[in-house]
């Protein structure tokens, strides 16, 4: 089955409730979303409980928040995990961020570079 928004690729700085909730639901369109955690632990919801099973490091409500998503753990302040970042952003559709204002432009992804 077809669905809307197959074929488009999603790279996604996401955190929080908003962009998570805004990804999934391309994820369930048929987009391609590639989610972009911190190396040191990854997106905090899953450490949120409640959990799937008693011991299951995965919570609930990350897994709920995040069907459907792919997933790579980069630190963009390092030269190569920002090459790999560059790359995905070269082949994708749409970029989501839920940062605070600024926090892109001063990785040096803000909307003048990344427009260009």
């Amino acid at each position: 089955m077809t669905r809307p928004l197959d074929g488009i690729t999603v790279v996604s700085l996401e955190h929080a409730v908003a962009a998570p909730f805004c990804t999934r639901q391309l994820a369930d369109l048929g987009a391609r979303v590639i989610k972009v955690e911190r190396p040191d632990g990854g997106d905090d919801s899953r450490h949120i409980g409640p959990f799937k099973a008693e011991g299951d490091p995965e919570s609930a409500y990350f897994a709920s928040i995040n069907r459907g998503k792919q997933s790579i753990a980069l630190n963009l302040k390092d030269a190569g995990d920002r090459a790999i970042f560059e790359a995905l952003l070269a082949r994708a559709d749409v970029l989501v961020e839920n940062y605070r204002p600024g926090v892109m432009a001063s990785l040096g992804f803000g909307w003048e570079a990344l427009h260009a």
